[in-house]
């Protein structure tokens, strides 16, 4: 049977760019591939015609040998430019060769065989982030504050100066080259497959160790307690973070260290209660400070305020006072408010005198109160002292 045009074969016209050969092998291969299509013959010849397209195409000098001679550039019966190692497909792993590093990272999520180079052992990585929490009191995170924390994580041996080494030395994995992987083939009804697959030598390192670290056992990093500093803003909230770059766990294969996550929880206060940047406290006043009015000194976060509480004011009453509560985040001046809630004092115990003083009192007002619709002289705070 004669074979189909290559570029045809991958959708492609003949000026086709190197990434459109690539995004188009991609696209087929996934489209394709027989464990996506168990039984289904005609996927599996495709995927072989794919892979022989792709092979040539993907290859700068038998693509030009192709683009002069077609087909028979690499039929050893033709001899047509069909010279040294192109004769019979050299290189082509039986129509599966280079696959392995593409369709590694298209079907991993599907569990197929085949690893790609991002997921080396021997590849950088970003050490591992740290997230510890901070309990701060409430005037702490309102005003700002420094700390110095206790953060236990990796970090290179001292003694071998990550190396893993008594020396400080790696010699490269003679079974793999310092590469960290290992190409294995294997046959299937659809020719061989190539797979990669770390290194039974080194484990994927790509390098070995002769004489290990006793501090560290040639892991070249060993876990411990530090001391990090680290200054919380003015403003900072509940189950907000501070961000500390490079101050997580050291970085693996040269790679950049993790960050350390620093999440705030502030501590209950008997005093105040906050919201946002605003907060909220309660008073008690006695009963004739609320009937005649007076003015109390009432503490606020960082300094003593006079509130002036008016004649007649009822118990529950609310009082705003602005710019008194929590400085806010990242904002030069600008301040949340404090508000205060009066409450009536009253009073468990009392003696006869005062008692009567009290009787005294409600019986001249009596009258006055029972026009009030809203209280009940005799259900009220004096009700309880009616003989």
């Amino acid at each position: 049977m004669d074979k189909r045009d290559y570029y045809e074969v991958m959708g492609l016209s003949k000026d086709a760019t190197a990434d459109d050969i690539k995004k188009a092998y991609r696209q087929l291969a996934k489209k394709y591939h027989p464990d996506l299509h168990p039984g289904d013959k005609e996927c599996e010849e495709k995927f072989k015609e794919l892979n022989e397209a792709n092979e040539i195409l993907s290859d700068p000098d038998k693509r030009a040998k192709y683009d002069q001679f077609g087909h028979a550039a690499f039929d050893p019966s033709s001899g047509a430019g069909a010279g040294g190692g192109a004769s019979g497909f050299e290189g082509f792993s039986g129509g599966f060769g280079g696959f392995d590093d593409i369709i590694g990272s298209i079907f991993s999520g599907f569990g197929f065989g085949g690893g790609s180079g991002s997921q080396r052992r021997n590849a950088s990585m970003k050490g591992e982030d740290i997230r510890l929490y901070v309990d701060l009191t409430l005037e702490e995170a309102a005003f700002g504050c420094h700390k110095d924390i206790n953060v236990t994580k990796t970090l290179p041996c001292d003694q071998c100066a990550g190396t893993g080494s008594k020396s400080k030395t790696k010699a490269k994995c003679a079974n793999c080259g310092g590469t960290g992987y290992q190409r294995r083939v294997t046959n299937s009804f659809l020719g061989q497959m190539v797979r990669e697959v770390p290194c039974d030598n080194c484990g994927g390192k790509g390098f070995t160790i002769t004489d290990p670290c006793g501090a560290c056992s040639g892991r070249g990093i060993v876990r411990k307690t530090v001391k990090v500093s680290a200054d919380f803003p003015k403003g900072i909230n509940e189950g907000q973070s501070l961000k500390k770059s490079g101050q997580g766990n050291v970085g693996i294969n040269g790679g950049q260290n993790g960050d350390l996550y620093l999440s705030v929880r502030i501590k209950p206060n008997s005093q105040f209660t906050r919201k946002d940047f605003d907060i909220y406290q309660t008073i008690y006043l006695t009963y004739p400070q609320l009937v005649l009015g007076t003015v109390v000194k009432v503490a606020g976060l960082d300094q003593m305020f006079d509130v002036k509480i008016p004649e007649g004011t009822p118990s529950g009453k609310e009082f705003r006072i602005a710019g008194r509560g929590v400085p806010v985040l990242n904002s030069k001046n600008q301040r949340g408010d404090m508000y205060v809630t009066v409450q009536v004092v009253i009073p468990s115990k009392l003696n006869d005198s005062q008692k009567a003083i009290l009787r005294e009192f409600d019986d001249a007002t009596d009258r006055i109160l029972s026009t009030d619709k809203q209280a009940d002289p005799k259900k009220g705070f004096f009700g309880k002292f009616k003989k």
